[in-house]
């Protein structure tokens, strides 16, 4: 067991806390590694099940997608003999809206509704499994407050499991109730130190601008994990600690080790085609997004590589990205995922700032997270709303999140206002914290300092 540390906190606080939905995955989690169901029960614990506390996004890693398909195969085979088995029917829940996630398959949300909804028919009252199940489920569509209202259901049949505590953070942290959120990871932390408590603990840490503290953790998270797919996990999420924070080489560092140990991760070829285009070696930064791309279509790689491609030049085949990145989308709302900050931020800079504004303003009233308030605030700049933009940037960097991409909009923002000292100094943060924060928009940055200075 990781031994207990104190973090230092802001303003004398002290807490012990980890990586939450924002950047890790909204609590997407497998109930028979997390003991939501009994060992021994149909698809519990054994050779092939995660590791205990596994982490959002655990299963993408090498390898582990096999042992959530043959959780899931199981589930099935004992459901068709015992089909009133609440606790089997959460955890297959579960599995599919893991499986949603690993596959970027949204058409398994209603697979998953469907099975949890028949469990809590089946036991409404303790049945802790079905209800964290709905909870991850309306965490993935994006439907926060629904999943706030499960998550605390759940915690109030078990009070005193880890798991609960973290799916109950995600959702405090999405609806932007930060305090809240950062004292369910310190009940986290203390029930279950670990990896995906750890994990946690960093990205509260990130929210609040400490990177040194933010990467003190992960890095006790990947001291801790215990086989190649939490490493992995552990090796991405550093892996971004460094990129968002200018330091492309230990990003690359992180991301090539990661993958000697899970090879083919999607999610560790993104992480490494990013600081291999930051480091100028575009060639293998296409290679490693369309290798990414091809093994999970996350819109969120798609979009980058359609940047990547737009700043080469290659605008027929960034547009060709751009219009996966639209199918991708519509799958989604289809499957009944609200869009929001991914789908504002890309019509506000490539489509039609009305429809940003619109995704926006719904975005904000299902999800008022700091990503949230930032897509607003540019969508609103996209619209010529700029004294309105301002307010929302304004609360985005609120906390103190060193966030390049905030810094930017903000100054652009202050520039279209005419605030020219405050436009440079939102700049120049911001290419101070990541000079190659985007391929599309760390350049407007450099032009739009350069015209600050000249006028």
């Amino acid at each position: 067991m990781t031994p207990r540390a104190t973090l230092r906190a802001p303003r004398g606080r002290q807490l012990l806390l980890a990586s939450t939905a924002g950047a890790l995955g909204v609590g997407l989690f497998l109930a028979g590694a997390l003991g939501l169901a009994p060992p021994g029960s149909p698809g519990g614990a054994g050779p092939n099940a995660a590791p205990a506390g596994a982490p959002a996004g655990l299963r993408e890693a090498g390898g582990s997608a096999d042992a959530l398909a043959a959780d899931i195969t199981g589930l099935q085979q004992h459901l068709r003999e015992d089909p009133t088995d609440a606790p089997a029917l959460g955890r297959l829940g579960l599995d599919y809206v893991q499986q949603a996630k690993a596959t970027v398959d949204p058409t398994y949300y209603p697979k998953a509704e469907a099975v949890l909804t028949q469990s809590l028919k089946t036991d409404a009252t303790e049945n802790f499994t079905a209800m964290a199940g709905m909870a991850a489920l309306e965490a993935a569509r994006h439907n926060f407050a629904t999943a706030l209202d499960w998550s605390e259901k759940a915690v109030a049949v078990n009070p005193d499991n880890a798991t609960l505590q973290g799916i109950l953070a995600d959702a405090y942290t999405q609806l932007g109730r930060y305090p809240e959120s950062f004292d369910a990871v310190q009940r986290m932390v203390d029930l279950q130190p670990g990896t995906p408590s750890l994990a946690r603990a960093s990205y509260t840490w990130e929210l609040r601008g400490d990177t040194a503290a933010a990467a003190e953790d992960m890095q006790r998270a990947l001291n801790d994990a215990g086989t190649p797919a939490d490493r992995a996990f552990a090796r991405y999420h550093l892996s971004q600690l460094a990129f968002d924070n200018g330091d492309a080489k230990t990003a690359l560092t992180h991301a090539d080790a990661g993958l000697r140990e899970t090879p083919g991760s999607a999610e560790l070829l993104e992480g490494r085609a990013k600081a291999e285009a930051a480091l100028g070696n575009t060639d293998a930064a296409l290679a490693d997004y369309t290798s990414a791309v091809a093994k999970v279509p996350q819109p969120s790689y798609v979009l980058e590589l359609g940047e990547l491609l737009q700043s080469l030049g290659r605008t027929k085949d960034a547009e060709q990205q751009y219009q996966v990145f639209r199918g991708e989308e519509k799958l989604f709302t289809d499957n009944g995922v609200a869009l929001d900050s991914d789908g504002t931020l890309f019509e506000a800079d490539h489509g039609d700032p009305a429809k940003a504004l619109a995704l926006a303003e719904q975005g904000l009233r299902t999800r008022p997270f700091l990503e949230m308030h930032d897509a607003y605030a540019w969508a609103l700049h996209a619209s010529g709303r700029d004294t309105e933009a301002l307010e929302q940037s304004r609360q985005a960097t609120a906390l103190g999140m060193r966030n390049a991409l905030f810094h930017y909009h903000q100054g652009m923002i202050e520039k279209s206002l005419g605030h020219r000292d405050a436009a440079r100094t939102e700049l120049d943060q911001a290419l101070a914290i990541n000079e190659h924060f985007s391929p599309i928009h760390a350049p407007l940055a450099h032009a739009a300092l350069a015209q600050l200075g000249a006028d």
